[in-house]
């Protein structure tokens, strides 16, 4: 297995030898001792580090990087002559400052695939144990964990911290030039974006509850139609309703505002085609709606992990995930956070409280890692019929300290 680069690795140690803590604080961040593949870098970065981080003014040189790994009790390895020799040679090879972050990240890069393929070497372990009677979703599920929980290790940019206000000037004029109405998505319900502060914004998790039958799935279904109108990939995932179900609310929706309007009844029936005019108009609807990039998945009764499976999948074969891991512009309804069974909370040791929000600790972690907005439903308890406060959330305070914002949706009063 060839995952290494032998002159990366020393163009590293040679920067942070000729540059000093400037150069190492470049790459602290990204290379660790387990980046070098050859055991000589690995020791010399060992006693460079210890140098550095005890006192970054020091100049590095071959008695220091020995009094260090004296310290190190690594003093025995340069014993040897071939490595005092290769040490002298990494002290001499010549680099640019503005190239070793580049060098760093290209040898941490090897490191994520080597540790990748040990990863699916256990993966292929984890197959093994497999009887046949488990859901396809859980075994692509165990190859999907095993690359997405990668996807987060590498950082190959720079994060030192910057001045708060140094580049403000600069950001009013792009403003100023790049105006746009509202941060986040909209919605198609505008004071809905003004309230919760402009919109659906990135790695955000939106939370609105409501009473049973007041209308959940049918603001989830208008929002999430608005927003695919817009051009932005819009995932419905559904715990309660059919495709089928859908459909039929989203016809009559869309024909609402037309002179050829269906109710969901006539839709679901078949009768809006007593009416030739409403027929032609709703196929004409149909025609509009058929490519608008909404899509839905009915995952009432799978497993949590299996929910999450979906949503990562969805993300990278329709919405893209762009070179930093993030995603590109798109909206998740989630309709609505529950349990789905019985059985997952006997699988268990956690109450149904703590089920819940491990759940919504799960949904806020998605969205942050990608990036983008999750617009989730929750069933308010009793309290909601009356009261408008947090505390008429159902199941869990762990909804209400891991939401960006929470909206009662509930009739209006006289």
């Amino acid at each position: 297995m060839v995952l290494s680069d032998a002159a990366a690795e020393r163009a590293v140690l040679a920067g942070i030898c000729k540059y000093g803590s400037e150069a190492y604080f470049d790459v602290a961040d990204i290379v660790d001792d387990g980046s070098f593949t050859i055991d000589s870098n690995s020791v010399i970065f060992a006693c460079i580090k210890r140098l550095l981080e005890d006192d970054d003014t020091r100049k590095i040189d071959v008695p220091s990087i020995l009094s260090s790994a004296k310290e190190l009790g690594l003093s025995d390895f340069f014993n040897n002559n071939n490595e005092l020799s290769h040490l002298g040679a990494v002290l001499k090879f010549p680099v640019l400052f503005d190239n070793i972050r580049k060098f760093g990240a290209k040898i941490r890069k090897l490191q994520i695939a080597r540790l990748m393929y040990d990863q699916l070497e256990q993966t292929k372990d984890q197959y093994l144990q497999i009887k046949g009677d488990e859901p396809i979703s859980k075994i692509l599920g165990l190859a999907e964990e095993s690359i997405f929980d990668f996807t987060s290790l590498l950082n190959d940019h720079d994060d030192a911290p910057e001045l708060l206000f140094g580049d403000l000037e600069e950001y009013l004029i792009d403003r100023a030039e790049n105006r746009v109405d509202q941060i986040g998505i909209p919605t198609g319900f505008p004071k809905f974006d003004f309230a919760i502060g402009g919109g659906l914004r990135k790695g955000s998790v939106n939370v609105i509850g409501a009473r049973t039958k007041v209308g959940k799935s049918l603001i989830g279904l208008n929002m999430g139609k608005n927003i695919a109108e817009s051009g932005i990939p819009v995932l419905y995932l559904d715990t309660e309703m059919t495709k089928k179900d859908q459909q039929n609310r989203g016809g009559a929706m869309a024909s609402f505002n037309t002179s050829g309007k269906s109710s969901i009844n006539e839709i679901e029936t078949g009768k809006y085609a007593d009416d030739n005019f409403k027929k032609v108009n709703m196929l004409e609807l149909a025609q509009q709606l058929k490519d608008l990039p909404f899509y839905h998945k009915n995952i009432g009764g799978r497993a949590f992990e299996d929910q999450l499976s979906i949503m990562r999948r969805w993300l990278a074969k329709v919405v893209g995930i762009n070179e930093e891991g993030k995603a590109n512009d798109c909206v998740i309804v989630y309709d609505y956070l529950k349990l789905m069974e019985a059985a997952e909370l006997a699988k268990t040791d956690m109450k149904e409280f703590q089920l819940l929000g491990f759940m919504m600790t799960s949904l806020h972690n998605f969205c942050l890692r990608y990036e983008i907005p999750i617009l989730n439903f929750i069933q308010l308890n009793r309290d909601g019929i009356s009261k408008e406060s947090t505390d008429a959330a159902s199941g869990s305070d762990r909804i209400m300290w891991l939401c960006s914002n929470f909206t009662i949706y509930k009739e209006k009063s006289d």
